[in-house]
C-alpha cells in the first residue's frame, strides 16, 4: 500500500510540473505569434528596414533568443530572418535552429540550413538589413564583431552596404507589448509584491535577530520555489536612517526603529518586474509608525498621485518627464538637480526615473529618466510596460530634521487613457511588531 501511494503521488507531482512547463511554453508561443502578426510589420515599417537578421551562436546567444522562441543552436550558428514582402504579415524565417519545441510554436514559416543564407538574401534583395548592433542599448547589440564579418563575407559588399542598426527596431519590437504579454506581466507582479510584503512582516523577521541577509536569502528561495527568475541577483534589502543607507542585504541585525526598504524583481516567462516596498518596525511601547515618517510617506503618495495622473501616450518621454516636474512643482514639490543630492528646504525633494520594465527590470523601450539620454527622446506609445519610480526626501523631526528617502516603484502599463496598474500597488507603510 505504501508504494502504491508513494507512486501515485509521484504521478500526481509529475503532472503537475508538466502541465506546469507547458502551460509557461503555451503561453510565450501566445505572445512570440501575437508579436510577429501584429507588432512586427508596425515596426518593421516604420524604421525602414525590409529586413531583419539576428545571428546566434552556440554559447554565444543573442539577447532576444528567448523573444524568438530559442532553439537548438548548433556549432555553426543560426539566423532567425524576418522579410517584409509586402501585405500585413512579415515572413518569418529559421535558419540554423532546430528543436521540437521551436517548430512546435508555430512562428515560423520555413526552418533551413545556414547553408542558404546567401541565396536567401539574395532571392529577395533587401534595401535595409537591420542587425542587432547598438551602442546605446545593451538588449539591442547582440552581433558580435565576428559575427558581423561572417555576414559581410557571406553576404557580399553589395549587402553589407546596407547594413543598418536595428536599435530603434528592437526597442520598439520589445517594448510595444499584447495582450498576452501583459497578462504574463500581471502574473509577474503578482509574484513580485506578495514576495516582498510577505518579507517585510513578522513572518520572515524578528526584531533583533533577523539579519537583512535571512531576508533576502528567504526571498531568494521564494524564487527558486516557484522557478522565478531575476534581473538584479540578490534581492536589495536594506536600512535607510538618518544618514543615509545604512546596510543592504548583510549581515546587519534589523533593530526596533528601523525603516527598511525592497529594491527586485521576479522573471517570469520572458517577463521581469521591478518593485519596492517599504516598512517601519515598531519600538517597544510603539503602535504605529512615528508621525514624521508617516508624513513622508505620505508626501510620496501625494507625488505618486500626480505621476500616474500626468503621464499619457503620444509624447515623447522627455516631454513627459516636463510635465510631471511642472505639476511637481506646482504642488509644492521640489525637482532635485540629481540622485541623492537633497536639499534643506522644509519642501520635499523628488527626483523620477519612471523607466522602461519588461523583458529586463529594466527594460529597453521609452524611458522618463535623465539617465537614459537616448530613449529619453522616444516616444511613449499605448501598451508600453513603464516603472513607476521616484524618491521622496522629506524632513523628519524625530532625526533632527534631518530627510527620509522614501523609494516608491510599482510596475503599470501605458494606455490611451494614461497610466494603469498590473496588481495591487503598495498601499501603506507596512508595519513590522
Amino acid at each position: 500500500m505504501r508504494a502504491f501511494i508513494t507512486t501515485l503521488l509521484l504521478l500526481i507531482c509529475t503532472t503537475a510540473f508538466s502541465q506546469e512547463a507547458m502551460r509557461r511554453w503555451r503561453k510565450m508561443n501566445q505572445v512570440r505569434n501575437d508579436k510577429f502578426d501584429l507588432v512586427l510589420p508596425e515596426v518593421m515599417r516604420e524604421n525602414d528596414i525590409d529586413m531583419w537578421i539576428i545571428m546566434n551562436r552556440e554559447g554565444n546567444l543573442d539577447p532576444l533568443y528567448s523573444d524568438m522562441g530559442e532553439g537548438y543552436v548548433g556549432s555553426f550558428g543560426s539566423y532567425y530572418i524576418f522579410t517584409d514582402r509586402g501585405g500585413d504579415r512579415i515572413e518569418r524565417v529559421s535558419l540554423g535552429n532546430d528543436g521540437y519545441l521551436l517548430k512546435q510554436g508555430g512562428a515560423y514559416d520555413y526552418f533551413g540550413s545556414v547553408d542558404e543564407l546567401k541565396e536567401f538574401v539574395t532571392e529577395r534583395d533587401p534595401k535595409r538589413i537591420g542587425l542587432n548592433i547598438s551602442r546605446n542599448i545593451g538588449g539591442a547589440d547582440g552581433l558580435t564583431h565576428s559575427g558581423y564579418l561572417e555576414l559581410a563575407e557571406i553576404l557580399g559588399k553589395k549587402y553589407e552596404d546596407r547594413f543598418v542598426s536595428a536599435e530603434k527596431l528592437v526597442s520598439d519590437f520589445r517594448s510595444r507589448r499584447v495582450a498576452s504579454e501583459i497578462a504574463i506581466y500581471g502574473e509577474a507582479g503578482e509574484f513580485s509584491y506578495t514576495i516582498a510584503e510577505r518579507a517585510l512582516s513578522n513572518e520572515v523577521i524578528t526584531p533583533s535577530i533577523t539579519t537583512l541577509e535571512d531576508v533576502a536569502w528567504w526571498m531568494k528561495e521564494q524564487q527558486f520555489k516557484h522557478n522565478l527568475g531575476s534581473s538584479f541577483g540578490m534581492p536589495s534589502v536594506y536600512i535607510t536612517g538618518p544618514n543615509g543607507v545604512e546596510a543592504t542585504s548583510s549581515d546587519r541585525i534589523i533593530q526596533r526603529g528601523d525603516v527598511i526598504m525592497i529594491d527586485w524583481g521576479v522573471g517570469l516567462m520572458n517577463m521581469f518586474t521591478d518593485m519596492k516596498r517599504i516598512a517601519y518596525v515598531l519600538k517597544e511601547g510603539e503602535t504605529k509608525v512615528p508621525a514624521g515618517i508617516q508624513n513622508a510617506f505620505d508626501q510620496s503618495m501625494k507625488v505618486r498621485d500626480i505621476v500616474q495622473r500626468t503621464i499619457k501616450p503620444g509624447v515623447t518621454a522627455k516631454k513627459a518627464e516636463e510635465e510631471v516636474y511642472k505639476k511637481l512643482t506646482a504642488a509644492g514639490f521640489n525637482r532635485m538637480k540629481g540622485f541623492n543630492q537633497s536639499t534643506d528646504l522644509d519642501m520635499t525633494d523628488v527626483i523620477i526615473g519612471c523607466h522602461s520594465v519588461g523583458n529586463w527590470g529594466h527594460g529597453i523601450g521609452p524611458s522618463i529618466a535623465y539617465w537614459n539620454p537616448i530613449r529619453i527622446n522616444y516616444e511613449l506609445k499605448p501598451s508600453n510596460l513603464i516603472s513607476i519610480e521616484f524618491f521622496a526626501y522629506t524632513k523628519i523631526p524625530e532625526w533632527g530634521g534631518k530627510k527620509l528617502r522614501v523609494p516608491i516603484e510599482d510596475d503599470a502599463v501605458i494606455t490611451t487613457r494614461g497610466i494603469e496598474w498590473l496588481y495591487p500597488i503598495n498601499p501603506r507603510m507596512l508595519v513590522i511588531k
